[in-house]
């Protein structure tokens, strides 16, 4: 698997579509909005194939990890785990950013966890799937 940032956004959309729109029922108005052009995406291919991505922005001292996903193939393969270590490597190898956080599905609030993040504040619905906030201090 190789993880890499990437300028490809219609490959990360095309994976966001799969997952999100497709897979999860979430509007299309939901899930497109105006700041794929100033994030930075990070790609995750599995034997040349596009299988996962995230998107990361910064807004002071503080990275967002959003629109992760990975394709309901390449699950349970460690992938996951890669894309969201990778993201906190981004952050942290900036310099600028001194805490990570990202709004977790409650589903995957445990895996998260395993990753270094503590949740906080009170579940709320994001596009008709319940999320809660999580942060990890750099």
């Amino acid at each position: 698997m190789i993880i890499a940032e990437t300028r490809d956004i219609v490959t990360c959309l095309a994976l966001r579509r799969t997952v999100f729109i497709e897979e999860q029922g979430v509007s299309e108005a939901d899930e497109l909005d105006d700041l794929d052009q100033a994030a930075t995406h990070l790609l995750a291919t599995l034997d040349g194939r596009p299988v996962g991505c995230a998107r990361l922005l910064t807004d002071g001292g503080t990275g967002k990890i959003g629109r992760v996903c990975v394709l309901a193939e390449a699950r349970g393969t460690g992938l996951g785990a890669a894309l969201i270590r990778a993201a906190i490597g981004h952050f942290a190898a900036g310099g600028q950013v001194d805490v990570v956080k990202l709004g977790a599905q409650t589903h995957a609030l445990a895996f998260y966890e395993k990753l270094g993040f503590s949740a906080y504040g009170p579940i709320y619905d994001d596009a008709g799937i319940p999320h809660r906030d999580m942060a990890l201090t750099l």
